[in-house]
């Protein structure tokens, strides 16, 4: 497959003029990506990768994979971070379930991971579609696994449990960022105590459940802080952990990175998490939570 080198846009103002060479990579360029990219629209499915312009989406077309993003394309929350839009959303699409499935049987998945927008408008949060969708990946995709990447469903016990109860093979809720940069990353609708919690609650209801989690770096956080967000989440029995480094989306209302941290300091940072006894952790400049999600899974 032929290959191009791009450089990423610029994404602040206090940053160099051009990306360091690590944020440099090489995308490819082919029919692969334009098939999944049809699908996508010829079945009517939203995904985190064009929705929070995800610099490894080509990538992720190319080899015929993305994930899939439930319950519309519009967000009840205002994080710092995040382009994805903001306004009222519409209903839950009916056979939205289904499109995901099929969608995933035709991609020939073997992972599938299944994320959504915020509802805070609905009075489950849309755990409801969440079940609806691993249901309907298992009858289609019976030997697939199925990862879910979901908001914190405003301190909702009740819809977590839905989920859980559900049995996805990874659970997968992100902490983001440190307590202290909290609210400004994740608004002030967001709990650090609750998404440990809700880490948490999923061990203790099904503990052969893998449980997810993952931070973007440099944002203003310390590695002290970094320290105590990795042990807190050994401390609920988190599994599997993602760094990324923070890039902001092509938008000048989001938060601009204070810092770009180097390979060097990804590997480390990796390796001190590691010690602390995550099963599997992934940390580089372009991790993102979902990308390579089916390698954190034993074969």
């Amino acid at each position: 497959m032929a290959q191009v080198s791009v450089s990423l846009p610029i994404v602040s103002s206090r940053s160099p003029r051009r990306l360091p060479p690590w944020l440099r990579r090489e995308l490819p360029r082919g029919h692969e990506a334009g098939f999944t990219r049809r699908l996508l629209d010829e079945l009517g499915l939203v995904t985190v990768c064009d929705e929070a312009r995800c610099p490894n989406r080509m990538e992720c077309y190319s080899k015929k994979t993305a994930t899939f993003m439930i319950l519309g394309d519009i967000c009840t929350r205002s994080c710092g971070f995040c382009s994805v839009a903001r306004g009222n959303p519409g209903p839950p699409a009916a056979d939205e379930p289904e499109r995901v499935a099929e969608a995933a049987r035709r991609l020939g998945l073997r992972h599938v991971v299944i994320t959504s927008v915020t509802r805070d408008d609905l009075p489950d949060g849309g755990a409801e579609q969440f079940v609806r969708c691993i249901a309907a990946i298992r009858q289609t995709l019976p030997q697939a696994a199925v990862e879910v990447l979901t908001p914190d469903f405003r301190f909702q016990p009740q819809a977590v449990d839905a989920i859980i109860d559900a049995a996805p093979d990874v659970f997968n809720h992100n902490v983001e960022t440190v307590p202290r940069l909290y609210r400004k990353v994740r608004g002030p609708q967001s709990e650090y105590a609750w998404t440990l919690e809700l880490l948490r609650r999923v061990k203790c209801r099904a503990s052969q459940i893998h449980t997810k989690s993952g931070l973007m770096l440099g944002l203003g956080e310390t590695t002290d802080e970094l320290l105590e967000v990795f042990a807190d989440l050994r401390s609920v029995d988190c599994d599997f952990l993602t760094l990324g480094q923070y890039l902001q989306p092509d938008t000048r209302r989001l938060l601009k990175p204070e810092r770009y941290l180097t390979p060097q300091e990804f590997t480390d940072l990796g390796e001190r998490a590691k010690a602390l006894g995550f099963r599997q952790v992934a940390s580089g400049p372009f991790v993102r939570s979902s990308f390579h999600a089916g390698e954190f899974l034993p074969a």
